[in-house]
């Protein structure tokens, strides 16, 4: 399966020397994917930048390691930082416990890498604008990678004013270092910016590639990222008419069950909208380069078969809790293991690979299921998962976008609808379980469909965020013992490395 997919790794340090311009596709139909061969970019292209964005934005700073993991994941109820409790304490105080510092290595690593690719991005855009100003025609593949270079830079500009609000907005290509140092602009403005890019990659993205460009952005996933961003500003109408149009598209679907769509047979299901493509081989520094630490991090931390990497991100009992009776994705999000003494009947066995866990070889009650990986594939190449995809968007959250939104408009019975639509596929033809929501109450209703945001989407990417576009994260985190959450805390200090080397350009946010 994964012979043909983009594979958009170490090659790209290699090609960010080209500087000529052909089209995107010469690297894309490598054999095999991830090796460099003489003559596999002669002279180079667009198509260079384009590959470091893929390749990048699942590295450690952005998606892949403990930056976004702890800006993302770590700071709502339903994931503790797990681990040992000597095990990055400095994340523990300020992510879970929410001792913001501004001088934080994390977060200035999250906030430098997402500017880096999108310094990427603006050059992309901006030679292709020179370009054309010295009569260049753009050809199909060039426009393609325009719509890639925009789609990133709108993804990369959500993480940012999400994390920390008013961000210097910068879309133009740097020459020299000094060009970016410049005020920040305001959320608003951001917004904008990402409005206009993703309004751009709609137009130009394809709704399909051929199955050899498997993991390249598509329509889909730029219409799914503007439902979101609508999403994070309460914009009903915008997110109710973004994500319908992804719905009834039909070029995804849920028919995948529940139970395989984080498994690698799952990889690329009809439902994926956005997933970053990662591989592996049995030599170590090959598989971090060609794949991502996303499992790793994630990964059981124990002993002997249960040594799958390094215990962060963990389901929090609260969250074990949240579940209704029976709903099949409690087994399906939380990998389970004995505390000393307890009865092994007491928690479910591990499915699909009938691991049993030893109590005394691991560290905290839950693990994250959702980046549980296959053992044969742990023979084959490693324990520690690098071979993972990252599922960025899947097709339910756009179900439920679309559920949130018509009950906002005052449209119960097609928020009613939307909301089955994930409800029935979660159940899994067991009918005696995840009733059906038929209240037509409109605050009832919300609940309900925060609920099902909330349990579908477990330990993925925006339960905080959720949380603080409700306005009720001061309420729901100080309920779970998260009690040094203030309002302030909905957005980071900028990382104050920035704010000296500004030279009083750059003002930090207020209240740090």
């Amino acid at each position: 399966m994964k012979k043909n997919i983009i594979k958009l790794i170490s090659v790209c340090a290699i090609c960010l020397l080209a500087v000529t311009q052909t089209g995107c596709s010469d690297l894309l139909d490598q054999k095999p994917q991830g090796q460099w061969v003489d003559g596999d970019n002669p002279g180079g292209s667009y198509q260079t930048d384009v590959f470091s964005l893929y390749a990048r934005v699942k590295g450690w700073g952005i998606t892949g390691g403990i930056p976004a993991l702890a800006v993302h994941s770590i700071r709502s109820e339903d994931v503790e930082k797990g681990s040992t409790l000597s095990d990055g304490s400095d994340v523990l105080s300020m992510y879970d416990n929410f001792n913001y510092n501004a001088s934080d290595g994390n977060l200035a690593s999250y906030y430098t890498n997402n500017y880096a690719l999108i310094h990427t991005a603006n050059t992309i855009l901006s030679d292709m604008k020179d370009a054309e100003a010295a009569g260049t025609v753009l050809t199909e593949s060039d426009l393609l990678c325009k719509g890639e270079a925009h789609f990133f830079r709108a993804f990369l500009y959500f993480n940012l004013v999400r994390a920390f609000g008013e961000v210097p907005l910068i879309d133009f290509k740097i020459n020299d270092a000094a060009e970016t140092n410049v005020p920040k602009s305001s959320a608003a403005d951001i917004y904008k910016l990402i409005d206009a890019d993703l309004t751009t990659a709609e137009s130009l993205l394809p709704p399909q590639w051929e199955s050899k460009y498997l993991g390249r952005v598509t329509w889909g996933a730029a219409r799914a990222l503007h439902a979101k961003t609508y999403m994070m500003r309460n914009d009903w109408a915008n997110m109710l008419t973004a994500s319908t149009d992804v719905i009834n598209s039909g070029l995804y679907n849920l028919n995948t069950p529940f139970n395989q769509i984080f498994r690698e047979s799952g990889e690329n299901s009809s439902e994926s909208i956005f997933e970053l493509q990662c591989t592996s081989t049995a030599a170590l520094p090959a598989s971090t380069d060609i794949g991502s630490q996303y499992a790793e991090v994630q990964g059981v931390r124990g002993a002997g078969d249960w040594d799958l990497g390094w215990g962060w991100n963990c389901p929090t009992t609260i969250l074990a809790n949240a579940f209704e009776a029976g709903d099949p994705r409690k087994d399906e999000t939380l990998l389970y293991f004995l505390k000393p003494g307890e009865d092994p009947a007491s928690i479910p066995a591990n499915q699909p690979y009938g691991e049993k866990p030893v109590a005394q070889e691991v560290m905290n009650r839950y693990y994250n299921k959702k980046v549980y990986t296959d053992p044969a594939k742990r023979r084959e190449f490693s324990k520690h998962g690098f071979w993972m995809n990252i599922r960025i968007i899947r097709l339910s959250e756009m179900y439920l976008i679309a559920a949130e939104a018509a009950n906002e408009l005052g449209q119960t019975t097609e928020a009613q609808d939307y909301l089955e639509a994930v409800r029935n596929r979660a159940r899994g033809g067991n009918t005696s379980v995840l009733p059906k929501v038929t209240t037509t109450d409109q605050n009832l209703l919300r609940n309900a469909i925060r609920h099902e945001r909330r349990v579908e989407l477990a330990v993925e990417w925006d339960r905080f965020y959720d949380l603080v576009r409700w306005g009720v994260a001061a309420q729901v985190l100080h309920a779970a013992g998260k009690t040094g959450y203030q309002e302030r805390h909905a957005l980071f200090p900028l990382p104050q490395a920035e704010i000296d080397k500004s030279n009083g350009v750059l003002i930090q946010n207020p209240n740090y």
